[in-house]
């Protein structure tokens, strides 16, 4: 199949109307070239050869450059002048085959013996509308090619001016496609041993593939063969991709049915989780019901301890009234005494006990309140040792605001103070070290002090713009560097020093207008901003690109003009009034509230400073005398601890009731002392209570924090309440089952995800194989109704061109008075020729074969000239046509040629033959390049200015 599908007049009207056939025409034969009435005066604007030449090409060192006319060229001279030597390059230097030149079977072999490569250079025209790229290749394309001696073939295309436009062989086919050049068709270019095998040839299958060929009728059956075997090698992967459907369906409904069983795991899986979601509130219910229960327990045991001490108080006081009564009766009571008062020295001796257990639980809650009070004032000592830290971290705070306060004070008669206490002394040394002449040129800075704002609104969003810039310096080269930073370090510490810059100081501003924002309504930073000096400007444009940020005052407009699509072009960023920063697809909100450097009402700085001041130290203030408060408080709360006497006192007790326990005469002593008692231990109940109510507070506190802390993990897990009614152990217990049948099926199934991927693996590749098979079916369907349309067009066009060919061949046979006959059997593949000599009236057809040498050369150009009328190309090129030819042949059939030549002026025709042409009248039209010997010069000679011969 060829690789360039060329056009065929046949098939589709040419672009180019003017190249439309005309009919034969009836004038004399010597009227074509007398004069030039009649004849169309356009000539041919793209396509034809305008000039050729060649080196160490085949036996020829240097051929040419010729130059050939734009109608009618003869290249005459003996046999090896080198007139198939031009012909050869022209079909290998236009792309053709070297087998199709019947030269030689390798490139190779076209390059002169000896020498590394050979040359050919041709110029097509390319003028007028059809031009090809005329705004690239001018009114001309050079064709440069090199065949190397291993027959390898290099292309250079240049234009009109000689400049190199391509070196693809794709380019070339592309302006032959464009010019309609078509080097290996024989209507084109009639080599001699094309002539010989298809004119000559006594067979009729050789002329109809001369005619096929032609007409390009051989081509599209080739195309339409091989799209053909396309159909079938589609329909046949087809067949295979529904066998591998199938597989694939069946592997896909596989996966389906163990997706679809996924549905119960994850009904268990939802199960589960609403599972977990009762346990997480099932264990908040039953955090609540437990202190329910403890605190009613506490208050139980809290009431009974409070009621049986004073009962045991009563008991004892009932006892002791009874034996004072005995002790004032009669011996008989006296003894009922005795035994009365052992009973109650045991109640005695129980009681004590009590008291001394009271009193080792009292001993262990007084070590515990002391315990307590020693962390409460370590606490207390490392609140207030914070406190010193976070005053000396305002004392710091309020000294570097008294030295700004400082420095904006002293701005109002030195605008270079705001930008630091260091700064006049750092401007000061450099102007030192510039006079001693330290520096090749004085640095510039800093930056913020070198412009000016002309919309004083604007000052904040330029300083959030800059930021650092704003304290930088400029330096021209590295060494000036180094001074300007052995400078900074005797005025900043290390890591505080502003920035340097070094750029190539420039008087002129860079120009930035194709680069720069240019917005109706809102400046950019650079046009916002006056700068005196051009290193400023170009520093700032360098290091922030200042020429594509816009200043857009509200935050609003500032968002609708950069989040939009239609956002300004070359725009990176914008700042709003408020220093915020707004991308195309971001916004960020500036931390600094008020400008530092580019403020103009230095008063208004100052006073706010001042407040800001008094603020700070009010707060601060306020703060340390509630913290003190609240250590007061603190300390108050702790509870004094109990003298350390009360233990012994408790001993001493004890060891008195134990001496004197005999004596009855003490009672009243030890009912008295029992009073006592009595209401020292109601005050230290009292004093117990109140504790237990505060302890029972805290808890009740702890107790509730505990419970939102247990709500809140729990609402992590599930954020809605719900009622429980099971206990937690049993949704425990449902819970581990459940869990463990989950992934008991999840073992035999699989893992949910790989079967999920399986699934939808199987099902994408089979709806891509399923969707290819409909494709590449309905692709096929197209093909045989195209392919159906095509055929028929096809044996149209082949039927079309036969009947054309026919009335031409006709034709130029009557110019002599032949008839003729040419049958086409387009089955068999056949083209049969009959022609008669002399009076058609008078003979009978007969085969081409019976005919004279003469005459078969004669109808052979006749078969040509029809052949050209039925075939479109910018040139047409024959080999020694007149070969067999007698003089009075040759003559009429030059004269049908030259006729046929100048009815088409707007195509080129290029003759080339042994004989002199000698007898061709003169024209302007017709060059006739006349080829030496090998060794004497070539020539190219007008018709009109050849000497005669």
């Amino acid at each position: 199949m060829s690789k360039r599908k060329s056009s065929n007049s046949g098939q589709t009207p040419d672009k180019r109307s003017r190249l439309s056939q005309p009919e034969p025409s009836e004038e004399d034969e010597t009227g074509y070239f007398s004069s030039g009435e009649g004849l169309s005066t356009s000539q041919s604007e793209v396509g034809i050869i305008e000039s050729i030449s060649l080196k160490n090409f085949m036996c020829h060192s240097m051929l040419g450059p010729f130059a050939f006319g734009p109608n009618v060229n003869f290249v005459v001279g003996n046999n090896g002048s080198g007139k198939s030597a031009v012909l050869t390059a022209l079909i290998v230097a236009l792309g053709g085959k070297a087998l199709t030149t019947n030269r030689g079977s390798s490139l190779k072999g076209f390059v002169k013996e000896g020498e590394s490569s050979a040359d050919v250079s041709i110029t097509l025209r390319n003028r007028g509308r059809d031009a090809y790229k005329p705004e690239v290749f001018g009114q001309s394309i050079t064709v440069d090619l090199r065949i190397s001696s291993e027959g390898i073939r290099t292309y250079k295309l240049r234009s009109k001016t000689g400049h190199l436009v391509s070196s693809k062989k794709e380019e070339l086919i592309s302006i032959l496609d464009h010019f309609n050049i078509q080097v290996d068709n024989p209507v084109s270019i009639l080599t001699q041993e094309m002539s010989k095998h298809f004119l000559h040839s006594k067979g009729e299958g050789d002329k109809y593939k001369f005619f096929m060929k032609a007409t390009q009728l051989d081509q599209m059956k080739e195309d339409y063969s091989y799209i053909m075997k396309t159909k079938t090698m589609t329909q046949n992967t087809v067949e295979k991709h529904r066998e591998t459907l199938q597989e694939l369906k069946r592997k896909y409904h596989e996966k389906e049915e163990r997706y679809k069983s996924l549905a119960s795991l994850d009904e268990m899986q939802k199960k589960l989780d609403e599972l977990k979601n009762q346990m997480a509130w099932a264990l908040v219910r039953n955090h609540c019901q437990r202190n329910m229960s403890c605190d009613c327990m506490a208050q139980i045991k809290m009431n009974t301890t409070i009621l049986s001490f004073p009962n045991q108080i009563l008991s004892l006081s009932y006892y002791r009234i009874i034996f004072v009564k005995v002790d004032c009766g009669s011996y008989t009571f006296k003894r009922t005494f005795i035994l009365t008062d052992t009973h109650a020295r045991v109640e005695k001796m129980n009681h004590i006990q009590a008291e001394l257990e009271q009193l080792h639980f009292q001993d262990s809650t007084l070590t515990q309140q002391i315990d307590q009070f020693k962390q409460a004032c370590a606490a207390a000592k490392d609140r207030l040792g914070k406190m010193s830290l976070e005053k000396q971290d305002l004392l710091r705070a309020l000294e570097s605001k008294r030295r700004d306060l400082a420095a904006m004070e002293s701005s109002r008669d030195n605008r270079l103070c705001r930008f630091g206490e260091h700064m006049p002394a750092l401007l000061r040394a450099i102007d030192e070290a510039d006079q001693r002449g330290l520096f090749r040129k004085k640095p510039v800075g800093p930056l913020g002090f070198c412009i000016r704002l002309r919309d004083p609104e604007l000052g904040l969003a330029v300083e959030c713009c800059l930021k650092a810039l704003m304290l930088a310096f400029c330096c021209d080269n590295h060494a000036d560097e180094r001074e300007l930073q052995r400078i900074m370090s005797r005025h900043f510490q290390q890591g505080r020093r502003p920035q340097i810059i070094v750029s190539k100081f420039t008087n002129t501003v860079y120009d930035v207008r194709g680069r720069a924002v240019d917005h109706d309504d809102y400046p950019t930073v650079l046009k916002a901003l006056e700068i005196e000096n051009p290193v400023v400007a170009n520093c700032l444009i360098d290091m922030r690109g200042i020429e594509t940020i816009l200043l857009i005052k509200n935050a609003k407009d500032a968002r609708r003009v950069m989040q939009s699509e239609a956002r300004p072009r070359n725009c990176r960023e914008a700042f709003t009034r408020e220093g915020d920063q707004v991308y195309y697809n971001r916004y960020y909100s500036s931390e600094q509230n008020r400008a530092l450097y580019l403020s103009g009402d230095v008063e208004e700085e100052i006073r706010f400073e001042n407040m800001k001041c008094i603020f700070e130290m009010s707060g601060f203030f306020s703060e340390c005398c509630r913290k003190l408060q609240a250590e007061l408080t603190e300390l108050q709360n702790v509870e004094e601890p109990q003298s350390e006497d009360l233990k012994p006192l408790v001993t001493n007790r004890f060891t008195h009731y134990k001496d004197k326990c005999f004596s009855g005469f003490l009672c009243l002593i030890l009912l008295a002392r029992s009073k006592h008692h009595k209401k020292h231990y109601e005050e230290k109940r009292k004093a117990h209570v109140d504790m237990i109510e505060t302890l029972k507070k805290n808890l009740y506190e702890k107790d509730q924090l505990l419970q939102v802390a247990s709500i809140a993990k729990a609402a992590e897990i599930c954020p809605e309440r719900l009622d429980v009614r099971r206990t937690a152990k049993s949704l425990d217990s449902e819970i581990s089952r459940l869990r463990h049948k989950l992934n008991t099926q999840q073992d035999q199934q699989g893992q949910r995800d790989t079967i999920v991927r399986q699934f939808h693996e199987a099902k994408e590749n089979f709806n891509n194989i399923a969707r290819q098979v409909k494709g590449l079916e309905a692709f096929i369907r197209q093909l045989t109704e195209i392919m159906n349309t095509r055929h028929y067009v096809y044996s149209e066009l082949r039927m079309y061109l036969s009947v054309r060919c026919k009335y031409y061949f006709d034709s130029m046979l009557s110019q002599r008075g032949y008839i003729g006959k040419m049958t086409f059997d387009h089955k068999n593949e056949t083209l049969s020729i009959s022609v008669q000599p002399g009076e058609g009236g008078k003979a009978s057809l007969s085969d081409m074969r019976s005919l004279s040498g003469g005459e078969r050369s004669f109808s052979t150009v006749c078969f040509v000239l029809s052949l050209w009328a039925i075939a479109e190309a910018p040139f047409r090129a024959l080999d020694e046509f007149d070969v067999y030819m007698d003089m009075v042949n040759r003559r009429i059939s030059m004269d049908m040629m030259l006729k046929i030549a100048a009815s088409q002026r707007y195509r080129q025709f290029i003759f080339l033959t042994p004989q002199s042409m000698s007898s061709l009248p003169d024209n302007r039209l017709i060059h006739i390049l006349r080829l030496s010997d090998p060794d004497r010069s070539q020539s190219a000679i007008p018709f009109g200015q050849r000497n005669p011969e």
